[in-house]
C-alpha cells in the first residue's frame, strides 16, 4: 500500500501508518518541519514548499492514500474564525484554506485518472460547526464533485494516550470501490459521531447525504498508559522551577483548583497534574489563572504561540510540589511516537511539531479497521475478477 502525505509536520501520519505503508510524496510548508521528517523518514521523497506550489506532476505513480491534515486555525473554536476562505479568490486566503489547493491536485490527478481510492482529512472538532457548518459542507461537497463517497468520525486521542485531543476524520472511498459492509452502519453510532457531527450532516444537502457513510470501526481496547507512565524522572530540555516560581504558578489558581492540589497532597503517593495559563474574567476583570487537572490525562498539546500555550507538568508527592514545562521527549510521547524519533533541538520547534501533529495510535486505528479492510477487500475482488 502506498499514500502521499500533505501537511506532512514531522510525519506522526506516517508513523501511524506503519510499516506496510509506502510514501510517495510528503509536503510541508515549514523548514523546520520538513529538516524534523527528513531526519526521521529521509527526504528522498520530501517537498518543502507551499501546497499552492505543487503540481500533480510531482505526485508519482498512483496512491491507494492521500492523507491530508490541513491546518486548523481558521476553523479551532479557539481561532479567529476565519474559516475555508473562499476557493477562487485570493484575497480571501487563509490557512486552512490552504484544503484548496490541495483539493486542486486532487482533482487533477482525477482528469488523468490517478484519483487516490482513498483520502483521509483531519482537523479539529471546530470545523464542524465553523461558519454554521458551511465549511464542513464545503469539504463534504468536494468529496461529492469527485465521486467520491464518504463520511465522518470523531476520536478522542484519549481512548489510545493519556492526552485530550479531539479531532475530526474525514474518510473518503474512490466511487468504483467496494466497501464491505461490516465497516459502515445506516445510523450514527455512539462513541464515533456525536451530536455535532449529526448536526453537521443534517446541514448537508440531500445530495449529499445520499453517497454518506457511517464508519464503524471497532472501539479502542482499555489505554495502556497513564500520564505519570510517560513522565521523565530526569527530563531533557526543560529545567525544574524554583520554589519561588512554583509558588507564583500556585498562586495564580482559583480556590476551585487550589482544592485540587491539596486533595493531591493528600493521597500518600506522587501524583503528576497538568497545568495550563488561561485569561478568565472574573468580576468583570480579566486575569491570567492557572488550571490544573489530576486525572491522568495531559490536556491538548497546541503549538506555541506564547507562554500560556506550553503545558506545564505540577509533581505532588506530600508536602513536596514541583513544577517544570512538559519536556519535549514527554510531547512526543503524548503523541504516542517512539523514544528513538528524532526531535529538534530547540524546545519551541519539538513543541510545535507536537502541537501540530496527529496522534500515531489513532492514525493506526483508522488504518488497521478501515483503510486497509478497504483496500484489501477490493484486491481480492481484482483477483477473483481476472480469475473468473
Amino acid at each position: 500500500m502506498n499514500f502521499y502525505e500533505f501537511f506532512a509536520g514531522g510525519g506522526m501520519a506516517r508513523a501511524g501508518l506503519g510499516a506496510e505503508w509506502t510514501c510517495l510524496f510528503a509536503n510541508d510548508i515549514d523548514p523546520m518541519k520538513g529538516a524534523t521528517y527528513a531526519s526521521n523518514w529521509g527526504d528522498d521523497h520530501l517537498a518543502i514548499k507551499d501546497i499552492h506550489d505543487v503540481r500533480a506532476a510531482d505526485l508519482a505513480d498512483n496512491a491507494d492514500l492521500a492523507w491530508a491534515s490541513f491546518p486548523c486555525q481558521d476553523l479551532s473554536l479557539a481561532g479567529n474564525g476565519a474559516g475555508l476562505g473562499h476557493e477562487n479568490r485570493t484575497k480571501d486566503r487563509t490557512r486552512s484554506g490552504t484544503f484548496w489547493p490541495f483539493w486542486q491536485l486532487m482533482r487533477e490527478l482525477n482528469a488523468e485518472q490517478r484519483a487516490p481510492k482513498l483520502i483521509v482529512l483531519e482537523n479539529v472538532y471546530g470545523a464542524l460547526r465553523s461558519h454554521g457548518g458551511k465549511d464542513f459542507a464545503h469539504i463534504v461537497s468536494a468529496l461529492s464533485g469527485q465521486d467520491y463517497r464518504y463520511g465522518a468520525l470523531v476520536v478522542d486521542a484519549r481512548d489510545f494516550l493519556p492526552q485530550s485531543r479531539v479531532r475530526v476524520f474525514w474518510l473518503a472511498v474512490r466511487r468504483d470501490l467496494e466497501v464491505p459492509a461490516h465497516l459502515y452502519a445506516d445510523a450514527p453510532v455512539d462513541g464515533w459521531h456525536p451530536a455535532a457531527l449529526q448536526d453537521a450532516y443534517a446541514g448537508l444537502s440531500a445530495e449529499a447525504r445520499k453517497k454518506w457513510l457511517w464508519w464503524t470501526p471497532p472501539a479502542p481496547g482499555p489505554r495502556a498508559q497513564q500520564l505519570s507512565d510517560l513522565i521523565e524522572d530526569e527530563p531533557t530540555g526543560v529545567e525544574w522551577h524554583s520554589r519561588a516560581e512554583t509558588q507564583r504558578l500556585l498562586g495564580m489558581m482559583s480556590p476551585v483548583n487550589l482544592a485540587k492540589v491539596e486533595a493531591a497532597m493528600l493521597l500518600n503517593r506522587r501524583a503528576v497534574g497538568t497545568v495550563y495559563r488561561r485569561m478568565r474574567e472574573e468580576s468583570g476583570v480579566k486575569q491570567q489563572r492557572a488550571e490544573v487537572r489530576f486525572d491522568d490525562i495531559a490536556g491538548c498539546l497546541r503549538t506555541p504561540g506564547g507562554g500560556s500555550s506550553r503545558q506545564t507538568i505540577l509533581i505532588v508527592e506530600g508536602d513536596n510540589v514541583r513544577s517544570r514545562l512538559l519536556s519535549p521527549r514527554e510531547a512526543m510521547r503524548l503523541m504516542g511516537l517512539e523514544d528513538t524519533y528524532v526531535i529538534p533541538h530547540r524546545y519551541n520547534d519539538a513543541y510545535h511539531v507536537a502541537g501540530d501533529g496527529v496522534a500515531v495510535p489513532v492514525v493506526r486505528h483508522i488504518a488497521q479497521h478501515l483503510l486497509e479492510p478497504i483496500i484489501e477487500h477490493n484486491e481480492v475482488v481484482i483477483g477473483d475478477a481476472i480469475a473468473a
